[in-house]
């Protein structure tokens, strides 16, 4: 699979590492180690694939040229489309083209997500009755120095379409409702802070993330009729921990199994690895669960602004 890469910056390279030996042209506006400025500026004969790593606002129509001329995409995180009739269309163009437009959502690869996965679809925990998630990270000066990530809703969309993404792993996605959200602004012009709580399939959903944990953070808990989850830490940072708990009745302390993954990150090569096994596969394009996050985040978002 020939690939280009298209978008040098953090996550950009981050992807060109992990996909070097298949890469045959990196293109950016700016950044000098880009062999071309401009996608139209690229052959079409000499790549069979494109990784996008740019702002949002300029997805849309990269993303459809590529289609347009056949080639596979995989798009960094999130896919916000306005009007909602251009998922459709985006569908539409790569199926009929046999193509695969991939979102990447890496966390989904996290050794503990899976392994939580695992766990849910067993339906040892009994009745699930909330999932609390907190993600947070240092970087709001960061943002607030960025030519183009302080605007819009913020955090909401960079942090908040993980969580998002992760709720439709471990429990399907569904309509949510009882939607209640609120945002700060403490250092940046748009959101920087934020906690979404609503329900969906009668399960109790908190949902908070921040730029403004100076230390890297990620907690989950989840509580069910017949016991519990809970997560420290993703191995990007260091060490991760997850403990399921099972419960005593009527009351008691519960019996506890602790799994432990070390540092190293190995979400990169499990996606890029995935990407090219769903083309291999000949998987059809389906951007209904993009449709969704965008939807709920632009709900929240409302809720609060």
């Amino acid at each position: 699979m020939r690939i280009i890469v298209v978008g040098l910056g953090v996550q950009g390279n981050k992807r060109f590492v992990h996909a070097e030996d298949s890469v045959v042209a990196i293109v950016d506006p700016i950044n000098p180690k880009a062999d071309y400025k401009h996608l139209q500026d690229v052959s079409l004969q000499i790549y069979d694939a494109v990784i996008l790593s740019t702002p949002d606002e300029y997805k849309y129509e990269l993303i459809k040229f590529a289609l347009e001329n056949k080639k596979h995409v995989m798009v960094e995180k999130p896919l916000s489309l306005n009007p909602i009739i251009k998922y459709a269309e985006l569908e539409r163009i790569a199926n009929s083209n046999n193509c695969f437009l991939y979102t990447a959502y890496n966390h989904r690869f996290e050794t503990h997500f899976q392994r939580i996965n695992s766990i849910l679809k067993d339906k040892v925990l009994g009745n699930i009755y909330s999932c609390k998630l907190f993600y947070g990270n240092g970087t709001a000066k960061l943002v607030k120095e960025s030519n183009w990530r302080d605007e819009g809703s913020g955090v909401i969309l960079d942090l908040g379409s993980h969580l998002f993404d992760v709720i439709d792993y471990w429990f399907s996605a569904s309509t949510i409702s009882n939607v209640l959200s609120n945002v700060s602004r403490f250092e940046n012009k748009s959101p920087d802070s934020a906690n979404i709580l609503f329900e969906m399939s009668g399960i109790q959903f908190n949902l908070e993330m921040s730029l403004c944990s100076w230390k890297n953070t990620f907690t989950c808990d989840i509580v069910g009729s017949k016991g519990s989850l809970h997560l420290n830490g993703l191995r990007k940072w260091g060490q991760s921990v997850l403990i399921h708990r099972t419960r005593k009745l009527p009351s008691g302390v519960p019996d506890e199994i602790e799994y432990v993954e070390n540092e190293g990150d190995p979400t990169w090569d499990a996606e890029y690895n995935f990407f090219l096994s769903q083309i291999d596969s000949r998987q059809q394009t389906n951007l209904k669960k993009d449709e969704w996050i965008s939807k709920n985040l632009e709900l929240a978002y409302g809720q609060s602004a």
